[in-house]
Formats: structure tokens, sequence, C-alpha cells
């Protein structure tokens, strides 16, 4: 780590580190579980006036993204310094660095757009026409569709390309924002540690596809088999989506209780400020 600036350096740690940091993200959450749950469906609530912008809908997203994100690390860091989580941090990234954030979000865009067109080179097109018709499939026709070969190796390249660019900005914000570095630095940064923690960060994706993915899709079994319809649809409607709202709110602490594990480790917390 002699090559690594001062400012960036980082902690290297086990795989099940990860685990532990989505159950310090989780405690985190349960200690304010409203605040964070407001937050979060105001955060869900920009998305989509973002994405419903005629044209530059998805990309503006995209590109906001990081600016965005930033307001929920602020809410974690107040949280953790004795404060509680609130709608106003959701803008904090809008008043400092703006312009490194951008560039951060620029990068982001331009580089799960060309994962998704080398993923569509992969699979002919399978995985565009599979979002193109979107809203119009019926439930039948869509897992039809899921369960076509050619768009689930799509689905696979898709993450497999995009996979350098989501952990190269998934610390740069934290690091623009708490250690005052420029977007290039912190991709680098982010990046280069990420693959320095591979270990913690495959245990940390096998947990987020167990409470994300397995999880719910036994329970989806489970009532299909035990419940009629349309009670079983009711049933899986009105429980899984709070639990995935959760979940979500979960992970997004998870991205700065590890940013802070990873490079502020046994640091002493600054005091909370008039700003926060």
């Amino acid at each position: 780590m002699n090559d690594v600036p001062r400012e960036f350096v980082f902690t290297r740690y086990p795989g099940r580190q990860g685990v532990v940091w989505l159950r310090m993200a989780y405690t985190m959450f349960s200690q304010k579980r409203g605040p964070w749950v407001l937050l979060y469906l105001a955060y869900i609530v920009v998305i989509l006036v973002l994405l419903s912008l005629p044209f530059i809908g998805p990309f503006a997203m995209l590109v906001l993204r990081p600016m965005l994100a930033v307001g929920l690390l602020a809410a974690a860091w107040n949280q953790e310094r004795g404060g509680a989580p609130a709608i106003k941090h959701l803008f904090q990234g809008f008043r400092a660095n703006r312009w490194a954030l951008l560039t951060i979000g620029v990068f982001f865009a331009g580089g799960i757009t060309v994962a998704f067109s080398l993923a569509s080179i992969v699979d002919g097109g399978k995985m565009l026409e599979f979002m193109a018709l979107g809203g119009t499939l019926t439930t039948e026709q869509a897992v039809a569709k899921m369960l076509d070969g050619q768009l689930r190796v799509g689905m696979f390249s898709f993450m497999l390309f995009a996979l350098p660019v989501v952990i190269a900005t998934w610390w740069a914000p934290a690091l623009v924002v708490f250690q005052d570095a420029t977007a290039t630095a912190s991709l680098g940064a982010s990046l280069r540690t990420a693959l320095a923690n591979w270990k913690a960060l495959l245990f940390y994706g096998l947990g987020v596809f167990f409470y994300w993915s397995f999880l719910p899709s036994l329970f989806i079994y489970l009532v299909a088999i035990l419940v009629p319809p349309p009670t079983s649809s009711l049933l899986v409607i009105g429980l899984l989506v709070p639990y995935w709202l959760c979940v979500a709110t979960i992970l997004n602490i998870a991205d700065y209780v590890s940013y802070r594990d990873v490079f502020h480790a046994n640091e002493t917390l600054a005091p909370l400020g008039r700003s926060t």
C-alpha cells in the first residue's frame, strides 16, 4: 500500500467482513426505522421524477445518482453522531463538490450504457427487446421471456461488464464528500480498494442475493403452493413491497458503513455540527 496516497489509505478485510457491513447497516436502520423509510421514499420519488423526464429521464437519473447517494451518506453520517436521518439530507450532494459528483455520474451513466451495449451484442438484442416491451407483457409472458437462455446470457453479460463501473463508483461519492477527493482520484481509489477487498465484497454480494432474491423467491414459492389466488397475490405484494423497501434502505446505509469501515477504521467520530 506504499503507492496509495496518504488520504486514501484503506484497511484490507477478510471475506466475513462483508456480512458484518450488512449487520451494522441493519443495526443503524433498526434504531431509526421511521426516519430512514421516509428518507428513502423521498429518494425513490426523486428517482421516479427524473425517470419521467422526456427523452433524458434514464440518463439524468444515472448522472444525478451519485449526488442523491450523498444525501443518504450524509444521513448515515448524521445518525452515527447522535442525530437522525431527515429528508433535508437528501439534497446534501447538491450543496458542495457538485462538479466532481456530476463527473462521477457521467462516468457511471457512460459505463452502464457501454455495458448494456456490449451485452446486447452478446444476446442479440434480447435484453433490449425485453426492456422495450416493459409493462405490456403479462406475467406469463414475462416468465416465458425470463426463461429464454439467450436473455439470461445477456443479463449475466451485462452484470459482468457493469461490475468494474459499479465498484469504481461505489465509494467514490463518499471519498469526494468526506475526503474532498477529485472525481478521477475517487474513482481510482474506489476501484483499487474494492479489488483489494474482493473477498469482503463477495460475501457482501452473497448476503445481498440471499436477502434481496433468495428469501423473497422462497416466500413467493411457498405462498403460491399454500394460498389460493387472488389472496396469494395480495399477500405477496402486501408483504414483499415493504420488505424490499427496508432491504433497499439497509443496502444504502451499508454504502456508508463499508466506506467508514474501510477508509476510517478505528477513527474517533467527529462531533455533530450545525450544518448537518
